[in-house]
């Protein structure tokens, strides 16, 4: 990694300053410096942190470092100092007043002040893989990025421009269509995260690898064509909408059972059984049960301490199993673990007089059955 430390005045940093609403690029530095790369939130900083800005330049105190990352022989990007930048260039460009007065009020000698302002930017230059390693030093203090954000910065290209008006600005169709379905933000990268998991998921492959194969494809289609599939194969599937059903891996169902047919009526059923079981700890994996028969994604409720004291006391601290082998050992209650006697899936509860005080041995070969 080369880096190289300069002394930016501001009267150079706000030349042609272009904020582009429709792109949402904005640049500066006469058109060499993209402010806000495809990594980077469309977050501005709140008007008292936008102040301390403007104020730290007027008494000429130094503000925090700013990281640029070379793009091109004389083209860069903003690395960490997205905010500061954006409210000096909006600041001179009349866009706000700091203490009542816009830039264009200010007198010619406040004006030299501020234009002649040096900022201390360091320009780095290296591979993908260290300049990813580089976001992650800088980006120990503050509001770190996430590990899409970053892997945002190495694979920025046309792909992911389109997956980003897709996925990841506000109001965009993602949301619109699956915001219920979903964890997260779609401004931190959540919803262009999850998505991509789940198709380099089908192809076996991971994010990293996936975004590395697609970063200069036109547009974003094949992964927006997938997403919608999951989705629209979701609300077909499970009838109604229920508040378990966001943030469910649907993608990795879908993935799985997608081709499948099923019985949409016993499907429901099911869930409305399942949801009402007080034994069913995890109501989100009722979604995946029903699907695969798996039963440790309901966390099946465990029994309590005094359940197990109660069995293992009635027991005379044997296992009944061993009992049956003609094995008449005595065991501490921590060698041993609790069992439903009639199984959960064939109705059993989880209740006192339902429960075994099983040897390890046992109860793991039990498990295995």
């Amino acid at each position: 990694m080369n880096i190289e430390h300069k002394k930016i005045k501001i009267k150079d940093l706000v030349t042609e300053y272009n904020n582009d609403e429709k792109t949402g690029r904005v640049s500066a530095y006469s058109g060499m410096l993209d402010i806000r790369p495809a990594y980077q939130r469309e977050f501005i900083y709140k008007d008292k942190q936008r102040d301390a800005v403007i104020q730290t330049v007027f008494n000429g105190f130094p503000l925090n470092v700013i990281y640029w990352a070379k793009t091109g022989n004389n083209t860069f990007e903003v690395l960490d100092g997205q905010q500061r930048t954006i409210s000096i260039c909006q600041y001179c460009n009349n866009e706000f007043s700091f203490k009542f007065k816009k830039f264009e009020n200010l007198t010619k000698d406040e004006k030299s002040l501020i234009l002649n302002y040096e900022l201390d930017v360091y320009q780095c230059d290296g591979t993908d893989k260290e300049k990813l390693d580089w976001f992650k030093v800088i980006n120990i203090a503050g509001e770190k990025l996430t590990d899409q954000e970053l892997r945002n910065a190495v694979y920025a290209g046309t792909w992911l421009s389109d997956a980003k008006k897709r996925f990841s600005a506000r109001n965009c169709h993602a949301e619109r269509i699956a915001k219920d379905y979903l964890n997260g933000s779609c401004i931190r990268q959540d919803y262009l995260e999850t998505a991509i998991s789940w198709l380099a998921s089908k192809k076996s492959i991971r994010i990293e690898e996936y975004m590395s194969q697609h970063q200069h494809d036109n547009n974003a289609n094949d992964l927006w064509l997938y997403f919608c599939a999951v989705i629209e194969w979701v609300k077909s599937t499970f009838k109604g909408y229920r508040k378990e059903m966001k943030g469910v891996e649907w993608g990795f169902l879908y993935n799985e059972f997608g081709d499948k047919s099923v019985n949409i009526e016993e499907i429901e059923n099911e869930i409305k059984k399942l949801m009402a079981d007080e034994d069913v700890t995890s109501k989100k994996g009722i979604y995946e049960y029903v699907l695969s028969g798996r039963q440790k994604v309901l966390s099946i409720r465990a029994f309590t301490q005094n359940q197990k004291r109660e069995a293992y006391e009635r027991q005379n601290h044997r296992c009944p199993y061993c009992v049956n082998e003609g094995i008449n050992k005595t065991w501490r209650i921590e060698e041993m673990e609790a069992d439903h006697i009639t199984p959960w899936h064939e109705g059993g509860r989880t209740i006192s007089e339902n429960c075994q005080m099983l040897c390890k041995e046992h109860n793991r070969r039990k498990g295995g059955i």
